[in-house]
């Protein structure tokens, strides 16, 4: 089945994490519950977990680019200790109207443009038609959308909210409306038919 070209692209705030606003220091970064259980099991299937989020405070100027880093070092950390990881760790660090130098930059990576999802294609082989995008956003069911993905919204972070009071204004569809990360994993073993 090539389960290997399979992947499963993860917002990061509201979905991963809590939903806090910019995150400014790595002690104000925590996971939501069932975050490690989820991504373990995505490992445990063979199945690839990436992280795709825009990050653009830094070109708003409300934290350093090391910031981020620090952030997903801790991520790292707490995920390690329930024997979970993620295959890559992607991040958008753009913003095409504001910012100064390398960071103001219309650029493709910036969610809803697919930068990141396509990246993954290309470093791990990944089929998108096959694979999968998680969020608490509209947007990261576009940014599916936009390579052929699958596009899962959560409930999380602001989930509800956009599923509540959005939806008619929604430009496309999620293939799966999601309680929380786990719920989400489940639905998409469930859909490729594994066991």
């Amino acid at each position: 089945m090539d389960i290997d070209r399979i992947g499963v692209f993860m917002d990061r705030d509201g979905t991963v994490s809590k939903e806090i606003g910019y995150v400014n220091h790595a002690a104000r970064y925590e996971l939501l519950p069932r975050t490690a259980a989820a991504i373990k099991l995505l490992n445990q299937k063979g199945i690839k977990a990436i992280l795709a989020t825009n990050q653009a405070g830094v070109a708003r100027g409300y934290f350093p680019e090391e910031r981020i880093k620090e952030v997903h070092n801790k991520l790292k950390r707490l995920l390690k200790e329930d024997d979970a990881y993620l295959d890559a760790i992607y991040y958008c660090k753009h913003h095409p109207d504001v910012g100064e130098g390398e960071y103001r930059l219309d650029c493709d990576c910036r969610k809803p443009k697919p930068g990141m999802l396509t990246r993954g294609e290309k470093e791990f082989g990944l089929d998108l038609e096959r694979s999968y995008m998680i969020g608490d956003k509209i947007s990261d069911v576009e940014t599916a959308k936009r390579v052929g993905s699958k596009g899962i919204l959560v409930l999380t972070g602001y989930g509800r909210g956009v599923y509540e009071y959005e939806q008619e204004s929604w430009p496309v569809k999620p293939d799966y409306i999601a309680e929380d990360l786990y719920d989400a994993v489940e639905w998409i073993i469930d859909d490729i038919g594994l066991e």
